[in-house]
């Protein structure tokens, strides 16, 4: 067995309800002043309303910045961290999908009072140091993983995207509330759903850090996540399929935050960048062609995730029999949840492939982790494939 190591976040609660706790659970962790980092969507729904009275009967103040938007820019960030300093937060929540997780993990970082460190300074991997907040995650959608995840995607440019990688981001506490899914869109479940998947079959078959837990987290995630997908978008009110889905996409998340992605999500990024495509159907529309052009070199460890996928269904054949049924099923997914399955119907125009394949390139922090190499024009095949 090779040496590894494996981070993750301290404690983890699983509970349909729990939110309603959440002041208490502040309160537990010591804070007086409590920043909660939100977004437009999660305001309009009324998610944070019924819990916000709880912090005055927890004796704390509670501030709500909900103007967090998809692909976080700086400028958004750094409006938050000025909130965190001008009210002394002294713990910040995380509350809604990945992008206002993301922010409040830099927020939680950057607003710590004796950080001496700007947001420019910590991009890339382990760069950031000191102290952070106490941060508490609370996930609304079954997707990112963020809430167990040292990483935070910061939109750097027009296009541009840059990462910040530290176990100083791991929250404290990551709070699993089904109650807070069941308004989510069917499309929405389905695209964060299948974003959960691929950070489960990317960590089991990534190649430089995989490791005995991540493998396992990632076989359990999958597990769950195929067997609740279809019940959750197409009974959006079933609870426990709604759970189960949060703690997929949480056990895939603690998979791949140590065992970390790479060319599905390589290719996925610029389809972000270039036309905003959200980030899980990003990835549901490259997944099959990427995993295609692995086989090659990831066959034999395709066919030991078909079975928690397949289940049944699976025919019996060689490792790359079985991988092709595994693709197919993954295929399936898109059009059986309502989604687009193809970049031109994603609105990618054909003659954006090529800088698409060109941008990918530069995501080498992930195509290194990838089973096979990737070239540019193996990048632009994939594309190609894809349209």
């Amino acid at each position: 067995m090779q040496s590894f190591s494996f981070a993750t976040t301290a404690q983890i609660l699983c509970e349909a309800g729990a939110a309603s706790r959440l002041a208490h659970l502040c309160r537990e962790r010591g804070a007086r002043r409590v920043l909660i980092v939100t977004d437009p969507g999660i305001a309009r729904l009324g998610l944070l309303a019924p819990l916000l009275p709880g912090f005055a009967g927890q004796g704390l103040a509670v501030e709500v910045f909900d103007r967090v938007q998809a692909d976080p820019p700086q400028a958004c960030v750094l409006e938050v961290v000025q909130q965190a300093r001008a009210m002394q937060a002294d713990l910040i929540v995380g509350f809604g999908g990945g992008s206002s997780m993301d922010v409040a993990k830099l927020v939680a970082l950057l607003a710590h009072p004796q950080c001496q460190q700007q947001l420019g300074d910590i991009y890339g991997v382990d760069q950031a140091r000191g102290q952070r907040l106490p941060l508490i995650q609370v996930p609304t959608t079954a997707g990112t993983g963020s809430e167990v995840t040292p990483i935070a995607i910061v939109t750097t440019g027009e296009h541009s995207k840059m990462g910040v990688v530290s176990t100083l981001l791991l929250p404290d506490l990551a709070l699993l509330d089904a109650d807070l899914t069941l308004g989510l869109p069917p499309q929405v479940t389905a695209a964060t759903g299948i974003d959960a998947m691929v950070h489960a079959i990317e960590a089991y078959t990534s190649k430089l850090k995989r490791n005995p837990l991540s493998s396992l987290l990632a076989r359990e995630a999958l597990r769950l996540l195929a067997s609740n997908l279809d019940l959750a978008v197409h009974n959006g009110s079933n609870r426990e399929a709604r759970q189960a889905m949060l703690l997929g996409a949480c056990l895939a998340g603690q998979a791949f935050a140590n065992a970390p992605v790479a060319a599905v999500h390589a290719l996925a990024y610029p389809l972000g960048g270039h036309f905003h495509i959200p980030h899980g159907l990003s990835n549901a529309l490259v997944l099959p062609h990427v995993l295609r052009f692995n086989a090659e070199a990831a066959a034999p460890l395709y066919a030991e995730l078909a079975p928690l996928l397949l289940g049944d269904r699976l025919q019996a054949g060689d490792a790359y029999t079985q991988t092709e049924q595994f693709v197919s099923a993954l295929a399936e997914l898109s059009p059986r949840c309502g989604l687009p399955t193809r970049l031109r119907d994603a609105g990618v125009p054909a003659d954006s492939l090529e800088q698409l394949a060109s941008d990918a390139m530069l995501q080498q922090r992930l195509l290194v982790n990838n089973p096979r190499a990737v070239s540019e024009a193996d990048a632009l095949a994939i594309y190609r494939a894809a349209y």
